[in-house]
C-alpha cells in the first residue's frame, strides 16, 4: 500500500498550519535527510523529493535552530517543470529535542523534531553513567517528548549487573520506561516494537559503540546501516551512523537515528531542571532560607540529606553542576543577543547614512530647471 501522510505522522495540528500558509501547488512533506546543499522530504504517496531552503526562510531565521531539521514538516513549492523544489516554510513543531552545540558556542543544536519518544541506548557496563542519564532526562523533559531507556548488550552482563543498572534508572526517573534488550541476539526487540505504531516517531540517541546501528538494522530487518566490527580491546563497535536520518519502518512508526553523542550539554531552563530533580526541589522547601544556594548556607536541607546518606552525593553535585551550566548558558545567550542587537543598530545607522549620502549626491547633480526671465 502507498505511504500516506498519516503514516509519516501527519495530524490535524499540521493540517491547520499548512492550510494557513499554503499557496496553490504547494505540498506538505516531512524532512528525512539533510545534506550540505539540500534536504530530502517524503511526500504523500511515499515519493521523495530534494528541496532547497528559500532565501526568505534563510533570512528570517535568527539562529540555525530556526532552520529546517530532520523530522520537520514543511511546505514545499515544486515550481515549474525543471525547477528546483523549494522549502517555503516550516510548520510549527510539536516537540523539539535539542542540546547545546558542542564547544564554547551558545547555539542550539536540534537532534530531532516532532518526536514522540526519545530512546536513549546505553548498556550496564562502561557506558553506564547516571550523571549523563540525568542530563538526557532533563533535555527530554524540555523537548516535550516521552523518555525511553534501552539497556542494550544485556547478554554480556550478569543478571545482578543488569538489575542494578535498571534500579538506578528507575530511581533517576520513575516515570521513564526501561526495556532490557540485546540487539545482537534479538532479545527484547518484540517489547520495543510495541512502542512503535503508525505515525509515531522515535528518536534514538546514545554514545558511540552502544549498539544503536545494530538495533536499527534489527528493526529494519536488513543491513541498512553498516555495523562496524567490535574492537577486541574496548568491546565496542566503530561509530557507523554518520548523518541524522528519519526512516519509515515497515511495520509502522518512524525512527530518527543520530550519530554517536559524546557531549550532552544542556539546552534548557532552570524550571525544567528543577522538574527533573523533583526530589531535590522538595528538599529545598525545607531549607532554612528561601534563597539557599545549597552550598555552605546554614540550615540547608539538601546538604543535610547528603550528610545523612538520604541523598546521593553525586546526584547533588551534578544538580549544582547543571544549575551552573544553565546559568552560564543564559549569560552567553544574553551577551549574544546584545551583540546581535548592537550589530543591527549599527547596520541601520550605516544604511541611513548611505541613504542620506545618496540623496545629497542626487540633489547636487540634479539639473537646475528654474525658469529664466
Amino acid at each position: 500500500m502507498p505511504v500516506t501522510l498519516q503514516d509519516l505522522g501527519w495530524n490535524d495540528h499540521f493540517q491547520r498550519a499548512f492550510d494557513a500558509v499554503a499557496k496553490p501547488g504547494w505540498m506538505p512533506g516531512r524532512l528525512i535527510r539533510e545534506t550540505k546543499i539540500n534536504f530530502t522530504a517524503l511526500l504523500d504517496g511515499g515519493e521523495d523529493v530534494d528541496a532547497v531552503v528559500s532565501g526568505k526562510l534563510w533570512h528570517d531565521a535568527a539562529t540555525d535552530a530556526e532552520l529546517p531539521a530532520v523530522g520537520d514538516w514543511v511546505a514545499i513549492d515544486p515550481g515549474e517543470a525543471g525547477d528546483e523544489a523549494v522549502i517555503r516554510t516550516i510548520l510549527p513543531r510539536q516537540t523539539c529535542f535539542s542540546r547545546k552545540a558542542p564547544g564554547k558556542s551558545s547555539a542550539e543544536q536540534v537532534l530531532g523534531t516532532n518526536v514522540d519518544i526519545v530512546a536513549v541506548v546505553t548498556e550496564p557496563g562502561t557506558d553506564f553513567n547516571p550523571r549523563r542519564m540525568e542530563r538526557y532526562f532533563t533535555l527530554i523533559r524540555r523537548s516535550g517528548a516521552s523518555p525511553l531507556i534501552l539497556l542494550n548488550k544485556t547478554d554480556l552482563f550478569s543478571r545482578e549487573e543488569v538489575e542494578n543498572a535498571m534500579q538506578i534508572l528507575r530511581e533517576l526517573s520513575p516515570e521513564c520506561a526501561i526495556i532490557s534488550i540485546s540487539a545482537l541476539h534479538n532479545r527484547g526487540i518484540t517489547e520495543f516494537r510495541k512502542c512503535l505504531s503508525k505515525g509515531k516517531t522515535i528518536c534514538i540517541v546514545g554514545s558511540s559503540g552502544v549498539g544503536k546501528s545494530t538495533l536499527v538494522n534489527t528493526l529494519l530487518g536488513d543491513e541498512w546501516l553498516w555495523t562496524g566490527e567490535v574492537n577486541e580491546v574496548t568491546g565496542k563497535g566503530r561509530h557507523t551512523t554518520v548523518a541524522r536520518e528519519l526512516v519509515l519502518l515497515k511495520h509502522g512508526g518512524l525512527l530518527i537515528d543520530n550519530p554517536g553523542i559524546r557531549e550532552i550539554q544542556m539546552w534548557t531552563d532552570e524550571h525544567t531542571l528543577r522538574e527533573s530533580f523533583a526530589d531535590l526541589t522538595e528538599l529545598a522547601h525545607e531549607c532554612k532560607f528561601a534563597d539557599c544556594s545549597h552550598g555552605k548556607d546554614s540550615g540547608c536541607a539538601i546538604r543535610k540529606a547528603v550528610d545523612e546518606g538520604k541523598l546521593d552525593k553525586e546526584r547533588y553535585l551534578n544538580f549544582l553542576n547543571l544549575e551552573n551550566e544553565i546559568a552560564r548558558l543564559a549569560k552567553r545567550q544574553k551577551k549574544r543577543q546584545m551583540n546581535v542587537e548592537r550589530a543591527g543598530k549599527r547596520d541601520r545607522k550605516v544604511q541611513a547614512r548611505n541613504y542620506e549620502d545618496r540623496v545629497e549626491l542626487e540633489r547636487r547633480h540634479k539639473p537646475n530647471h528654474r525658469s529664466h526671465d
